[in-house]
């Protein structure tokens, strides 16, 4: 049963002025994701009502007499406490209420709700706007169960002090800098989601940041190897005895400079042969932006033996199973092989430091990254400069791969 059209209702609108709905064979989880008119909810449940403010804010409230006097008891917000808790939780309210047992343990509100339901239910609402939804959620998850979770996770979001976000981040603020700003990042978007829902009054980690060193001078370089070692890296790669899928993927990711992801994930559908160009879509690039990459002769010979491997994979590179290769798998080969360095370092920096030496122009050479180019350059730079970084890339393929144009002579723009 909908509300009347143009009936309009406020939070802060007492229960008797709420209007009120029951559907049909009570509330599911289904019907909840539909309910955007603001109003109290019956449930199959006598007592159970389900309070929805917005699409997004939606509350569970049991209303019960207790000693002739009406009590409205907070079971938690929509989505982090299901249909099913909180029937639950309504249930066994009323079986205390028949045997005399206490209740009330505060306001009218989501006063139980911990951190890591709050930050459960963060998750869940931005993961379809990730561009990476499924490895974000899961990065996130990852981050909070690692650092955050076993110290605060159980403890109501509303009690949580500067003090407690100060004791997680500052055993990692400075060996491990880069980990503690995500820490503090997911935490401050929690504690923000909590003071918009009125758990809180305000976001902990705000101002944290003067409380902790300052790591500006820090150095976070990756491990790379020097540029004229990249050849003999990929020899020592061909020769050991990783699957051939691994091998093609990880030469692949050297001689196109690119990201691991961009190559791991890289179908055939994204390879026009005819015109040597593999174009990375803008779901799958750091920048959002499509990425177009010049084949050289030697990228060419390396799809072209993945596609005589064949398998049926849509993958350039797929694992035994056919699925995507992992970025653990890669660089599980570089280290094994005791190469010193790291996969992403080894395709991208010793790239760079390359152009650097052999004076290819700074436009061309970031173009080849996918670098965006702020201030008043990259607004006056709308081409790609694709014609210009075939060359570039195909010298590049010689350089690394031992040809015989290998020479390291100059290439201006």
């Amino acid at each position: 049963m909908a509300f009347p059209r143009n009936q309009v209702c406020s939070w802060e609108q007492t229960w008797e002025q709420m209007p009120e709905a029951n559907l049909m064979n009570g509330l599911t989880d289904t019907k909840i994701k539909t309910l955007t008119t603001p109003g109290r909810y019956g449930d199959r449940i006598p007592t159970l009502y389900l309070l929805v403010k917005s699409a997004t804010r939606k509350t569970w409230v049991q209303r019960l007499t207790i000693h002739k006097t009406q009590h409205d008891l907070g079971l938690g917000l929509w989505p982090v406490v299901t249909v099913e808790d909180a029937r639950r939780k309504a249930m066994d309210n009323r079986r205390k209420r028949y045997h005399g047992e206490k209740l009330i343990h505060g306001k009218r509100q989501a006063i139980g709700v911990t951190f890591q339901e709050a930050a459960d239910t963060v998750i869940r609402l931005h993961e379809p706007t990730w561009k990476h939804s499924g490895k974000s959620a899961k990065l996130w998850r990852a981050t909070l169960r690692n650092y955050v979770f076993p110290v605060i996770g159980q403890r109501p979001v509303a009690e949580i002090t500067p003090s407690d976000v100060l004791a997680i981040l500052d055993p990692i603020w400075t060996t491990k800098p880069e980990t503690a700003k995500r820490v503090k990042h997911r935490m401050s978007r929690t504690f923000k989601w909590a003071k918009a829902q009125g758990l809180r009054a305000d976001d902990p980690t705000d101002g944290i940041r003067e409380a902790l060193p300052n790591t500006a001078t820090l150095k976070h370089s990756l491990k790379m190897i020097p540029h004229d070692q990249v050849a003999q890296a990929l020899d020592t790669i061909q020769r050991s005895g990783a699957s051939r899928s691994t091998i093609r993927c990880f030469e692949f990711q050297v001689l196109t400079a690119t990201r691991s992801g961009e190559v791991r994930l890289a179908e055939w559908s994204e390879i026009d042969v005819t015109k040597k160009m593999w174009s990375i879509p803008a779901t799958r690039t750091k920048t959002g932006k499509e990425h177009r990459v010049p084949l050289s002769a030697r990228a060419l010979a390396l799809l072209h033996e993945a596609k005589q491997a064949g398998g049926g994979s849509p993958l350039l590179f797929p694992s035994a199973r056919g699925k995507p290769l992992s970025d653990a798998t890669i660089s599980k080969v570089v280290r094994e092989n005791k190469i010193d360095g790291v996969p992403h370092a080894i395709a991208r920096a010793c790239f760079r430091s390359w152009c650097a030496d052999v004076n290819v122009s700074r436009e061309v050479a970031e173009a080849c990254l996918a670098h965006v180019v702020k201030g008043v350059e990259g607004a006056y730079q709308r081409s790609d400069l694709f014609e210009r970084r075939r060359s570039v890339m195909q010298k590049w393929s010689d350089y690394v791969t031992g040809t015989p144009s290998a020479d390291v002579i100059p290439l201006h723009g």
